[in-house]
């Protein structure tokens, strides 16, 4: 007799205008199974769950839960349902607690059912929190929590509604690995009570760790349904990108030869950095690595002059130089593409163009009042296609756009401020693994033309492969520097995990 399945959404057709996102899509997902959910940014992933979860109605084809035929019509619906998602983008409310948080708008109430019942609201989640094994405290507010602690406070808001299936969409982003085991320890645990969960990564090796199936998604269609136990990740990426992934082995760069671009000395912030020293040579990858909290990001803020120093000096081609704020960055030549771009680095409802002409708005100003949208167009067609920036036209709105090419968008915008030093803070953040290699491939075109390029990233394959040197920090400070021939990812965990 043949089982029904928890979940089965059957040929499934989406249409944006311009874009074919989901044709003819059918997947199912079995009772206490972890599905991952593969296909790089764009491939419709996203959009498939967003017609699960109520955000976007589907033009053609069923969703049966639990036999049952079902049309989701909003995300409260979709809660009440039993169908929850942990988004990639965090949606807390940061001046909020985290119970109220978690139970906002289904908080216990007291006296005459008028004022909320703080105690038991606490209580509650602390309860939460204990079945989850979480150590967090119901009272903090969430902006006083690290990005990591802000996911698990999602992850605990989306089991919170008992959920039937869960969605979650690369939830281990910003995670360390010791509260990635204790994430998957969550994912048994809930699976065990016959809970469905749909995996949304681009980490091949949480796959084959967490996961018992894997559909891979290219171009808005279904490709295969895969058995994990029976399947190598090369064929999965294979699936996925139709095409060969960029691996180019990376030039040898003898830096003592090379002209310093940058210098810096002995830096130090009030909270954090301890006088930090390094150098940076013309058409040089220098990666950054080390684990969360070591400082990184607060390096390349530091040099972009969005936070301020309390010690040490920047030296830019041999001059030292003062740099206050993000707009005497750019004037040195400095770029800085944020991890976070969509806050950073985009203005998300404008179109392609306009973003690509922020840094340089005033070159395409035709008096003290108008600018000429004919040139943005024509710089902003230039880019898209050297880049490959996979959109309809110039005047799509960029949060139409998947995460990979609105990563292009960033870097045209600087290359067309033509900066000296490009600064990337985790490139390819959320980004599958066909746009990465996208990505690899343009950063050493960017250096082999004689950019000076920074590289922070999270994933050691990612920094070994793409750096000519690389920089350790450990609680602020620089505890390594290794050339390429010399880095292994042993010897880069050794130096981050370096205690002072």
């Amino acid at each position: 007799m043949k089982v029904e399945p928890l979940l089965r959404m059957e040929h499934i057709s989406k249409s944006f205008p311009g874009v074919k996102a989901l044709s003819d899509v059918t997947i199912d997902l079995q009772y206490g199974e972890v599905l991952a959910l593969v296909g790089e940014n764009g491939a419709g992933k996203s959009t498939l769950m967003k017609i699960l979860t109520g955000i976007y109605p589907k033009d053609e084809g069923t969703i049966t839960l639990q036999g049952k035929d079902i049309t989701v019509h909003s995300p409260k619906q979709a809660q009440e349902l039993g169908i929850s998602i942990i988004h990639q983008e965090l949606n807390l409310m940061k001046d909020l607690t985290v119970a109220e948080n978690i139970f906002i708008g289904r908080e216990p109430k007291g006296t005459m059912n008028l004022l909320v019942n703080d105690k038991q609201l606490n209580k509650q989640t602390a309860e939460l929190f204990n079945k989850l094994n979480l150590d967090l405290d119901p009272k903090t507010k969430v902006r006083h929590l690290t990005v990591a602690k802000q996911q698990m406070v999602e992850i605990a808001k989306a089991l919170s509604f008992n959920s039937k299936i869960l969605i979650m969409d690369e939830p281990t982003t910003a995670l360390t690995e010791t509260e990635i085991d204790t994430l998957f320890d969550i994912i048994t645990s809930i699976r065990e009570k016959g809970v469905g969960i749909i995996y949304i990564s681009h980490r091949m090796d949480e796959l084959n760790r967490i996961s018992d199936r894997i559909t891979v998604m290219r171009d808005g269609t279904y490709v295969d349904t895969l058995k994990t136990s029976e399947t190598e990740m090369s064929k999965v990426i294979q699936l996925m990108v139709g095409r060969h992934v960029y691996i180019e082995s990376k030039p040898n760069i003898a830096s003592g030869e090379k002209e310093t671009v940058l210098k810096v000395s002995n830096i130090s912030t009030k909270n954090l950095l301890k006088d930090v020293s390094f150098d940076l040579k013309k058409g040089e990858i220098l990666g950054f690595a080390g684990l969360m909290g070591a400082g990184r990001t607060e390096v390349a803020r530091v040099l972009f002059g969005a936070d301020p120093s309390t010690n040490g000096t920047i030296n830019l081609h041999g001059k030292e130089v003062k740099i206050k704020s993000p707009a005497d960055a750019v004037k040195q030549g400095i770029g800085y593409l944020s991890e976070d771009r969509k806050q950073y680095g985009l203005l998300v409802s404008m179109d392609v163009k306009s973003n690509i002409a922020l840094a340089t708005i005033k070159d395409y100003q035709t008096n003290s009042f108008f600018v000429s949208d004919s040139k943005i167009k024509k710089t902003a067609t230039k880019y898209v296609k050297s880049l490959k920036i996979k959109t309809p036209s110039v005047d799509q709105e960029i949060r139409l756009l998947s995460g990979g090419n609105q990563q292009k968008v960033v870097i045209a915008k600087w290359l067309q401020r033509d900066c000296d030093i490009l600064i990337f803070d985790e490139p390819t953040r959320g980004i599958d693994v066909g746009a990465k290699g996208e990505i690899y491939k343009l950063l050493d075109e960017l250096a082999a033309s004689g950019k000076s390029i920074i590289m922070i990233s999270s994933e050691l394959p990612e920094v070994l492969r793409m750096s000519h040197r690389i920089v350790v920090m450990s609680e602020g400070k620089i505890t390594g520097v290794l050339s390429s021939e010399e880095a292994t990812q042993e010897k880069i965990m050794e130096y981050a995990t370096q205690l002072h």
